[in-house]
């Protein structure tokens, strides 16, 4: 149907398939991308299971269409933008703000209370699609050295590079990364871009494998990992119980950054805070970061090539969401998808 398209449509827990959907249309202040390539991550993945917070509180229901990491080319533009926009490679921010409340006014959409987050919160349609409507104000140009793969990657690449900048380690400092998925990673790399000496903790395996393989040589476990001074520690995990034992292992004045949200509460005793006076940060969003992720892929400071295992089509969405790896996968934490791609 020339009015029509294929999308990954999320129906319920576990349930969810491809479907034929109304196309986009560029409204005021919109362009329509031809979707190329989206990330699948954890935020997608807590969506499937029914874990994701945003489904018990009412920012999100179901069915949904995932898919906020996401690169493509402008097609189409609403009445009142810039025609110049058509053919232009870009990847676009996830967080949408009301554009009038104080946070966004201030510059801080990402946090703006009724903000719309394209494939997770709010109803407003992921990339898991041929083609998705967003904000121009949402937009990032991509130079031509940052191609769709990496384009793709910006996203979870920003948030990162605000993980490694919240550390504010450099040269003779040592940092310590909690969990080598894809954000551990990325932040890890980051922070070595930014001259720090980086560890990273995780669990015996192929993740910790790969991260060495990527030149991270110092990959330890709970029980291997040495007993030296760590200036910055990163938890990029889900689990509830590192950010206190982040706490436990940063030096005295150091910092300790959470980025990983875990299923339940973390417990963290903030006595220990404030008699070692380190200082906790949160981050939540990719925003403030994109333009100087998209700069550091550019330049080659970052390459997060590595981290792609594969490039599955939208019928394989599901099966990648249950947890099983496409055939052939690489070692990498991190599957794409290109909306393109047809089954057989």
């Amino acid at each position: 149907m020339l009015d029509s398209m294929r999308a990954y449509v999320l129906t319920a827990p576990g349930e969810g398939g491809v479907q034929e959907v109304p196309l986009p249309v560029a409204g005021t202040g919109e362009v329509v991308v031809d979707v190329e390539r989206v990330g699948l991550c954890g935020t997608d993945v807590e969506f499937f299971t029914g874990e994701m917070s945003y489904l018990h509180s009412g920012h999100a229901a179901f069915p949904l269409r995932l898919g906020h990491e996401w690169a493509g080319t402008v097609s189409t533009v609403g009445p009142d933008v810039d025609a110049g926009w058509v053919g232009r490679r870009v990847m676009g921010d996830t967080m949408i703000g009301d554009g009038t409340c104080r946070r966004c006014v201030r510059g801080h959409q990402h946090v703006c209370e009724d903000r719309r987050e394209v494939g997770v919160r709010g109803g407003m349609p992921g990339a898991l699609a041929k083609r998705l409507a967003v904000p121009t104000s949402s937009l990032h140009a991509l130079p031509d050295s940052v191609d769709v793969l990496l384009g793709a990657l910006v996203e979870p690449g920003g948030n990162a590079l605000r993980a490694a900048e919240a550390a504010q380690v450099g040269a003779g400092d040592r940092a310590l990364v909690l969990g080598p998925g894809t954000i551990g990673l990325l932040t890890a790399m980051f922070l070595r871009a930014g001259g720090a000496e980086v560890h990273l903790l995780g669990l015996e395996g192929p993740a910790l494998g790969f991260a060495r393989s990527l030149g991270f040589e110092q990959a330890w476990t709970e029980e291997s990992l040495p007993d030296v001074a760590f200036d910055a520690v990163v938890d990029a995990s889900n689990a509830a119980d590192l950010p206190a034992r982040a706490l436990d292992l940063v030096e005295p004045a150091g910092r300790v950054v959470c980025i990983g949200i875990a299923g339940r509460p973390s417990l963290v005793d903030t006595r220990t805070a404030v008699l070692k006076d380190v200082t906790v940060v949160g981050v939540l969003s990719a925003s403030p970061g994109l333009d100087r992720t998209v700069a550091a892929y550019a330049s080659g400071l970052v390459d997060p090539r590595p981290l792609v295992a594969a490039t599955v089509g939208l019928d394989q969405v599901g099966e990648v969401l249950a947890g099983r790896r496409p055939v052939g996968a690489g070692p990498g934490p991190k599957v794409h998808v290109d909306p393109r791609l047809t089954a057989g």
